[in-house]
């Protein structure tokens, strides 16, 4: 009868049934409690399942397997963490159900550190074991190589062999980290094992491939399939569209039997994103049955394409479906355009009406922030922050570090870089190239030390953080010798950037000629960029015969180069050849060009204000120079009264 009422899910009617036999002297036996506590984890009644292990304590039923697993599945599912570590704690010695139970529970909310203690200390572990912790930190896309280290553990180990989940979770993390070559090495063992025709594993196959950018693969293998389901379409349009390769991506969006909404919404995002932009109004307008997931792509496709207009159009129209994407796509949009204030201003309407604010929300704004140069909008935003459970993330720690530097607060930036709980390489590159782009040459270069320490791998972007704060330091060995540490150790190819960071290495140390010659055996062809430092550090040297022929393959790349010829004719103004001085200046009056003015800024109020040199834009420029006017005023009349002079005029206005 008890079964009967929980099958039915009339859980009231079970518990009367359960109080009547146990007030009768009836012994309640193990089915009886299991059936009821599964019907409580169902239906998540916590209490009446704290009842009822009351119950099983005075009936003496908490050391039956079946019972103990019952309760800890039930408090798993009601979310009692504590209440189930503490049931697993008291009775994993006798009851061998509870290790893989609670190992599950673990995983499921994301509690890794908890489950991998749990893990290391069981009597056995099986492959569902195994699985469990590799489909936790394969679904954590900071911790995703962890998955595929323990992968390689399970096979070193010989203590289970991988079924197909195992080898289809693997796969899937080696897609999110886009490691072609282990993931090949997991394909090599799929198709010994005999699983080369598993559908689900086919299809983390495509997926990953395609994530990989292995697209030909991914193909292959999509063809060998009969009847290819739809998400293995979605993966290799998916692929096809990263690739660049929209027409092989129309192709299979064409031969789908029935699209569904992520095909629609990868179609959309490819069009948007080859320029195509009317196919991509096109497929959206005709798309059946569209969502909010669908606006939010097309927003994305008309800010990406810099049409902010019509994503502000689309924006309006979802005023009453919005979510959270909605709201990131616009404020990325109007960063993308350079429209920052406009950025911030909807992050405040937001917060206004209380909508939750994610990663990419921060992550964006911090960007608009760093962009604007406003170190108090910076800080206000930080504050809303730590309200929120992204105070310790990676991603909006880096955006946060990145910002405080480029707002010029080093500390900030130290502070929000030892508040990430996990960094990667990114956060630990954007603090050093804070300390480069301030010069702080030793606390870079501590910081790549204690970066390798923590196993920490750099990246391109690193090294030129590196060398950037040796040539700022002028410490000229040491940042040959991470240029080569960057080849040899991490066969990092350098880029132009890199050899950029070389030349004003040596150029800043008065090393002209070997800037020269290490341009000249570059193994790519110099840009302009490369050449300019070597002409800078000319200019500093007053080198003018280097500095002539720099100059001359600057022209030969770029004629209209104006800081070429002001480079030039600073060099020869320093040397007093004034005869050569006046040739530059005259061929730069007859190539009519004229240099952008330099600009300041100054923030008041969280509204950042810039100047420019005869600048009558700003609304309030008239109230500005009157002011200027009495400084400069008062300032003439104080040096002629140091002077002794009798007569105090007022200078003429600044605006003339």
């Amino acid at each position: 009868m008890i079964s009967g009422y929980v099958t039915w899910g009339r859980i009231k009617e079970a518990l009367g049934i359960l109080s009547y036999m146990h007030n009768s002297g009836v012994r309640l036996n193990e089915t009886t409690f299991s059936a009821l506590l599964g019907a409580c984890s169902r239906a998540r009644l916590i209490d009446t399942a704290r009842l009822i292990h009351c119950v099983v304590l005075k009936s003496g039923y908490e050391d039956f397997e079946y019972v103990g697993s019952a309760l800890l599945s039930c408090y798993l599912s009601c979310e009692e963490i504590e209440d189930a570590s503490s049931l697993f704690e008291a009775l994993r010695e006798r009851n061998v159900l509870l290790w893989s139970g609670m190992l599950v529970g673990f995983v499921k909310y994301n509690l890794l550190n908890d489950a991998m203690s749990v893990f290391w200390r069981m009597p056995s572990r099986d492959v569902i074991s195994w699985t469990a912790v590799i489909a936790g930190y394969s679904q954590c896309e900071e911790k995703c190589n962890k998955a595929v280290e323990l992968f390689h553990l399970m096979r070193v180990t010989g203590e289970a062999q991988p079924n197909e989940f195992t080898l289809d979770t693997v796969i899937r993390a080696c897609g999110r980290l886009a490691t072609l070559s282990q993931g090949k090495m997991v394909h090599g063992l799929v198709i010994k094992v005999g699983f080369g025709t598993d559908c689900s594993i086919v299809e983390g196959l495509v997926d990953f491939y395609s994530k990989c950018n292995a697209v030909e693969e991914a193909d292959g293998i999509y063809k060998t399939l009969a009847n290819p389901c739809i998400n293995a379409s979605n993966s290799l349009i998916d692929g096809f569209i990263s690739a660049g390769r929209i027409n092989d991506a129309e192709a299979v969006f064409a031969n789908l039997a029935k699209p569904n909404r992520i095909s629609y919404n990868l179609m959309i995002k490819g069009y948007g994103q080859s320029g195509r932009m009317p196919d991509s109004v096109g497929l959206f307008e005709k798309m059946p049955n569209r969502t909010i997931v669908s606006s939010n792509t097309m927003i994305s496709m008309y800010c990406q394409n810099d049409n902010i207009d019509e994503a502000l159009k689309l924006f309006e129209e979802t005023k009453w479906e919005r979510n959270i994407v909605t709201w990131n796509s616009m404020i990325s949009g109007y960063v993308r355009v350079s429209r920052m204030e406009d950025a911030v201003k909807l992050y405040v309407k937001m917060h206004q009406i209380r909508v939750g604010s994610n990663r990419s929300t921060f992550s964006t704004l911090f960007h608009a922030c760093s962009s604007l140069g406003s170190l108090q909008q910076g800080k206000l935003l930080h504050v809303h922050v730590l309200k929120t459970p992204f105070a310790s993330n990676m991603y909006v720690g880096t955006s946060l570090v990145d910002m405080y530097s480029k707002c010029g607060s080093v500390y900030d930036a130290q502070t929000a870089f030892c508040n990430i709980v996990y960094p990667n390489v990114a956060a630990w590159t954007a603090l050093l190239n804070s300390y480069a782009h301030h010069g702080l040459a030793a606390e870079a270069t501590l910081l790549f030390d204690r970066m390798l320490e923590h196993g920490v791998r750099p990246n391109a972007v690193t090294f030129v953080g590196l060398l950037l704060a040796c040539s700022r330091a002028g410490l000229v060995n040491e940042g040959l010798r991470y240029f080569d540490l960057m080849k040899k150790k991490y066969g990092l190819v350098p880029s132009l950037e890199h050899y950029a960071c070389v030349v004003d290495l040596l150029g800043r140390s008065g090393n002209l000629l070997e800037a020269e010659q290490f341009i000249s055996e570059m193994p790519i062809k110099a840009d302009s960029v490369v050449w300019a430092v070597l002409l800078s550090a000319c200019w500093f040297f007053m080198d003018l015969k280097v500095g002539e022929r720099v100059a001359e393959r600057l022209m030969s790349l770029d004629p209209k180069q104006i800081s070429v010829y002001i480079l030039v004719s600073n060099i020869y103004a320093g040397l007093e050849k004034w005869e050569e001085v006046v040739k530059v200046r005259q061929k730069l009056r007859n190539m009519e060009v004229k240099k952008d003015p330099g600009c300041s800024w100054i923030e008041v109020n969280y509204t950042v204000h810039v100047f420019c040199v005869e600048d009558l834009t700003h609304p309030r420029s008239d109230d500005i120079y009157k002011i200027l006017d009495e400084l400069m005023s008062n300032l003439y009349c104080n040096l002629q009264s140091e002077y002794n002079t009798p007569q105090c005029n007022k200078p003429e206005s600044l605006l003339y």
